[in-house]
């Protein structure tokens, strides 16, 4: 006999796993529709997100090369006199603020894709509550906090420096910072000063810009993360106790079967 869910909702102070009967498998299939219809939602939102911020690093790119040859010809047009000094501040000038721009745009995504990773996370968790079974297929962590994030963006072995290294916002940084540097030696050469103290302080300010543009993606991802709760731990943190925090809870609806199996699975992990 199928036993429908109660029309009317369950107090917020009530144990769910003591009043709310088992959900029949209509009722499961209807989450689970519910649930892969926001996963793909996700997944077209994440993908969007990497071909807008790609394309804004190639059109960012493709101006930085067309500024530098255009101040190489107006170099030798001018031999270095009359307008090219204003030619020269304005081009990179330009370059500088479109740099920034794209830099900001990246660090945005970035900080937006570990977002729709979490929620993937949090969804397959969902996943797992409907059906225990399907865990041991899932490559991608079922845990929505920081550890289950890095799980998710490397499956088979742990993030290292190379992520880090080889990222789009540690290139753009790289980018933004030889811009910078020369539009601060540039500048100082304009006014008079030597060859090598510009090459120096250019030198310099593209190293504390890069530093600093770090420092601020470090900041974000920090914060990001200090204002998400996870639902579900990841095996082996402290204080969990448990292999996860929500593997020990009854999860409302699932029938008494698939709760003892969850508790089963648990214990022998």
């Amino acid at each position: 006999m199928v036993v429908s869910p109660p029309d009317e909702p369950v107090a917020a102070d009530a144990d769910p796993s003591a009043s709310a009967p088992p959900a029949s498998d209509p009722v499961l299939a209807r989450r689970a529709q519910i649930l892969a219809t926001e996963h793909w939602g996700l997944l077209a939102a994440r993908g969007t997100a990497q071909s807008e911020v790609l394309t804004r690093i190639t059109i960012y790119l493709t101006l930085v090369s067309a500024g530098l040859l255009t101040i190489g010809l107006l170099a030798q047009a001018t031999d270095f006199r009359d307008w090219f000094a204003g030619a020269f501040l304005a081009i990179v000038g330009f370059l500088t603020l479109i740099g920034l721009m794209t830099q900001t745009r990246v660090f945005n995504v970035a900080e937006e894709d570990m977002m729709y990773v979490v929620a993937m996370n949090r969804l397959r968790g969902a996943y797992v509550d409907l059906d225990p079974a399907v865990e041991q297929y899932f490559l991608a962590a079922i845990a929505d906090d920081e550890a289950g994030m890095q799980l998710t963006y490397s499956f088979l072995r742990r993030r290292s420096f190379s992520h880090l290294f080889g990222s789009s916002a540690v290139f753009i940084g790289v980018v933004n910072s030889c811009v910078i540097g020369l539009l601060l030696g540039g500048c100082l050469t304009l006014l008079g000063v030597g060859i090598a103290p510009a090459v120096v302080v250019g030198v310099v300010g593209g190293l504390l810009f890069l530093a600093a543009a770090l420092a601020y993606g470090g900041w974000t991802y920090r914060t990001s993360l200090r204002n998400h709760r996870p639902l579900r731990r990841s095996p082996g943190l402290p204080g969990t106790g448990t292999p996860s925090d929500a593997a020990a809870e009854p999860v409302v609806g699932l029938p008494e079967g698939r709760r003892a199996r969850r508790r089963a699975g648990a214990a022998e992990s």
